[in-house]
C-alpha cells in the first residue's frame, strides 16, 4: 500500500519504520522545516523497548539512554518514603530506558529512513479527505491507501476532545553533577503534599555528546506558568532547594527561565481510533498525565499494533502502488488494530486518572491517604509485584488478539 503518516514524532516515525520494513510505500509529513524532537526526557518501558528492537532502533537507543531500575519518592517535610516501585526486585532483567527525546528521535528517524520511508518536512497538515492530506498552504496530496494520524495532542485530524488536567509541569535538561548523592539507576522525586512535585530523571547522553544528562521537572498548575515567570528563577531555585537539598546541584544550573519548558496535560480516549482509510495513534488517539510513564510507550505500542494488524490482513494486490490497489482488507485491519489496543489503553487511562490527583492536585486529603495508607499497603505482597508490572507496561497484554508476536 501507499501510506501517508501525519507527524514525525515517536509514534509516526515508529509506524513509518515498521510499515516500510513490511514493504509498504511510506511518506511522513511533518510541519517543521526540519523534523525535530520537542521536550526533555522520558522513559521507554520494557514493552516499548521490544518495539524499538523490532523496528531496528533498540541498539542505538540503549547506547544513548540510561537504565532505570526503580522509582523512589519522598515527602519533603518528613522525609518519609511515599513511592517505591522496582522494575524487578530480584535482579535487573527488566528496567526502564530513560532517554532524551532528541536521542530517541535520532534513532527512530534513522530507522525510518533506513527502512525506506520518505520524510517530507514543511507540511502542516490541516485535515484529511478520502485518503488525501490537506495542508496549510492549500495544497492537497493525491489519495493514499491509508493515512496514519500521528500528529499528537494538537492533531487537526483526530476528533478527540480531551479534558485539560489542572496540573502540568516545567521540564529542563541539565548536566548530571559530579558527586550527586542521587543514584543514576532510578527516578527520584520529592513531594510537598500534592501541590509541589519535583524530580530528577537520569537520561544518558545527547546526540553528539558524551556528558551524562538529567531531566528535571517541577509541578505547576496548568495556568501557573506566568506566575512562575513573574516570580523569577532565583526565587524558584531557593524554594526548590529548601524542599529538597539534593536537588540543588541540578536546579542551580538553570540561570534563565527559557531553560525550562511548560508542559500541559489532558485526559481522554477515542472510542474508535480509526475511520475510512484512517488510523489514529499516540496522543492523537489517547492522552493522559505522565504519572505512570506510559506516553511514549503507548505510541510505540500503537504503531506496532497497526503494523501487525495490516500485516495479518488480506490487503489485496498492491503491486501497482496506486491508491485503492491495496485497500481490500484495510477496514478489517483497522478494526483489529483498535481491538488489539483497546483494553490496554483503557486500563492505563483509568489508572492514570486515579493516581494523578494523589501527586498533582490542590487536595489536602489525598496526600495524607497516599502517605499514611496507600504507601504502606503498596509494600505488602502481592502489591509490589503488581506495581512492577504496572510500570513495565505489561499489567495487561499490550497487544491483544494474536498481534503480540
Amino acid at each position: 500500500m501507499e501510506i501517508a503518516i501525519a507527524g514525525a514524532g515517536i509514534g509516526g516515525l515508529a509506524a513509518a519504520a515498521l510499515l516500510a520494513r513490511a514493504g509498504h510505500g511510506v511518506t511522513v509529513f511533518d510541519q517543521y522545516a526540519a523534523p525535530a524532537p520537542v521536550g526533555s526526557g522520558l522513559i521507554i518501558q520494557p514493552v516499548g523497548q521490544a518495539v524499538l528492537d523490532r523496528l531496528g532502533a533498540g541498539t542505538a537507543t540503549r547506547a544513548r539512554g540510561n537504565r532505570v531500575r526503580r522509582m523512589l519518592g519522598h515527602e519533603a517535610t518528613t522525609g518519609r518514603p511515599v513511592l517505591d516501585v522496582w522494575y524487578d526486585r530480584r535482579g535487573d532483567a527488566a528496567a526502564g530506558l530513560a532517554i532524551h527525546r532528541a536521542a530517541l528521535f535520532e534513532a527512530l528517524h534513522a530507522a525510518a529512513v533506513a527502512a525506506g520511508a520518505r520524510i517530507r518536512p514543511g507540511h502542516r497538515v490541516t485535515g484529511v479527505e478520502a485518503g488525501s492530506l490537506l495542508f496549510a498552504d492549500g495544497s492537497v496530496t493525491a489519495p493514499f491507501d491509508l493515512v496514519v494520524d500521528a500528529s499528537g495532542a494538537r492533531s487537526a485530524i483526530s476528533p478527540l476532545r480531551a479534558r485539560d488536567l489542572p496540573y502540568g509541569a516545567i521540564w529542563g535538561t541539565v548536566d548530571w553533577p559530579a558527586g550527586s548523592p542521587l543514584p543514576e539507576d532510578r527516578l527520584s522525586q520529592c513531594y510537598r503534599r500534592a501541590d509541589r512535585m519535583l524530580g530528577v530523571l537520569p537520561i544518558g547522553t545527547l546526540p553528539g555528546g558524551h556528558r551524562r544528562k538529567a531531566a528535571i521537572f517541577w509541578s505547576l498548575p496548568a495556568d501557573g506558568h506566568d506566575a512562575w515567570l513573574d516570580g523569577g528563577v532565583g526565587r524558584w531555585r531557593d524554594e526548590a532547594c529548601g524542599l529538597w537539598p539534593a536537588f540543588a546541584p541540578f536546579v542551580e544550573q538553570i540561570a534563565e527561565a527559557g531553560r525550562m519548558t511548560m508542559a500541559r496535560y489532558a485526559h481522554g480516549t477515542l472510542r474508535r481510533p480509526w475511520g475510512e482509510r484512517l488510523a489514529i495513534i499516540g496522543d492523537a488517539a489517547h492522552r493522559a498525565s505522565p504519572q505512570l510513564g506510559q506516553g511514549a510507550n503507548m505510541a510505540l505500542l500503537d504503531a506496532a499494533a497497526l503494523a501487525a494488524a495490516l500485516g495479518s490482513a488480506a490487503l489485496g494486490s498492491a503491486g501497482g502502488g496506486t491508491a485503492g490497489s491495496g485497500t481490500t482488507g484495510v477496514a478489517p485491519a483497522l478494526r483489529r488494530y483498535a481491538a488489539a489496543r483497546r483494553w490496554h489503553v483503557r486500563v492505563y487511562q483509568v489508572l492514570s486518572w486515579a493516581f494523578t490527583p494523589q501527586y498533582q492536585s490542590d487536595s489536602r486529603i489525598l496526600p495524607v491517604l497516599r502517605d499514611r495508607l496507600l504507601y504502606p499497603l503498596s509494600q505488602l505482597p502481592p502489591v509490589p509485584a503488581i506495581l512492577s508490572r504496572l510500570v513495565r507496561g505489561d499489567l495487561l497484554p499490550p497487544l491483544a488478539g494474536g498481534l503480540g508476536s
